[in-house]
């Protein structure tokens, strides 16, 4: 070829060479993912491995975008509305706070209805495969799954030393699920849902005295600075994480992609499915939290404990009844599991 030839193929092979890498990029698909946590939350970390390993699973032809403490604005209550319309691609979702538009996903578990890991175990198969069905009803396909550890609910409080239900009485109590608010009114308590986001303010300026809320996460809200006192009240054991995408993007995924991202949820609830140092965790926070101040009061008494368990158990049946729909049968299909 000669110099002049060279010199006039120059910038066309250029082009084509620009074309081409374009075109590979244009091709690399990004996922955007609604994480309603905060990113000192174990469960973005988590959710951070994820993404990593949706890129490593793919070779870089899909990634996961993580937009954190609810950067994108969705509210928790309404992402069953959001996501099948691809108001985003994914979403971290959490059965409790879609109780308004599905009321039966909302009670397939309560707060203290488990009472051991043992019986936790037993329960997350068939709560797997009821979450799997319902969100496929709602057009949200579930890629995956995030277990929750088995947390220890304790209930924090601003200038009382409260270990009694009792004392309770007459305190205004931030709880985070409807179940809760009937279990404690059931025993002569008053409670009211305070999104998380708001309840370090709630606490420091009196709008509630106590919180309900995990010595295992508290440092992740600063919890040490607005109560002066902790105390043990129930088991927490809950449904997992649903690591949803809208099912019309699933369906446009390749299988390659839709590999990819199964792969990286499979490795997330192997990662995450196991509790044997739940509770050393629960012990090692609340050390933590009486360093920095907390005056830890021990257990609620044994007689309170197995009184507001009790009160969980016969407000699960009503919610399930008043749920309507499948939810009698849902809560049957657990029970069964465990046993009951």
């Amino acid at each position: 070829m000669t110099n002049f030839a060279r010199n006039l193929a120059a910038p066309f092979l250029a082009l084509a060479m620009s074309s081409v890498a374009s075109f590979s990029v244009a091709q690399a698909a990004e996922l955007r993912f609604n994480n309603p946590l905060p990113e000192t939350r174990p469960e973005t970390r988590e959710m951070m491995k994820f993404a990593e390993d949706v890129a490593k699973n793919s070779n870089g032809a899909l990634t996961v975008k993580l937009f954190n403490s609810g950067a994108l604005g969705i509210k928790d209550a309404d992402i069953l509305r959001t996501l099948p319309k691809g108001a985003v691609d994914m979403s971290l979702v959490w059965a409790n706070y879609v109780g308004r538009d599905a009321p039966a996903l909302a009670v397939v578990l309560i707060q203290g209805s488990i009472g051991s890991i043992e019986e936790l175990q037993k329960a997350l198969p068939v709560v797997q495969d009821i979450y799997a069905a319902e969100f496929k009803e709602w057009g949200i396909t579930a890629a995956g799954y995030l277990a929750i550890p088995m947390l220890e609910a304790s209930v924090f409080c601003r200038d009382q030393p409260i270990r009694t239900l009792a004392d309770l009485k007459g305190k205004k109590l931030r709880v985070w699920a409807k179940d809760q608010i009937a279990s404690f009114g059931r025993l002569g308590i008053a409670a009211q849902i305070v999104p998380q986001a708001d309840m370090y303010l709630a606490m420091k300026t009196g709008v509630v005295d106590c919180a309900v809320y995990p010595a295992l996460y508290a440092h992740t809200v600063n919890m040490h600075e607005v109560a002066k006192y902790g105390a043990y009240l129930y088991p927490m054991a809950a449904g997992p994480y649903v690591l949803g995408i809208g099912t019309d993007k699933w369906n446009k995924l390749s299988e390659a992609e839709k590999a990819a991202l199964r792969k990286a949820g499979d490795d997330t609830w192997a990662r995450t499915n196991e509790y044997s140092e739940d509770h050393k965790k629960e012990l090692a926070a609340r050390e933590e939290l009486k360093k920095k101040g907390v005056s830890w009061l021990g257990d609620f008494p044994e007689e309170d404990r197995k009184l507001f368990l009790s009160a969980v158990s016969e407000v699960w049946a009503e919610m399930a009844k008043e749920a309507g729909g499948k939810a009698p049968e849902y809560r049957e299909r657990v029970l069964k599991a465990l046993g009951r």
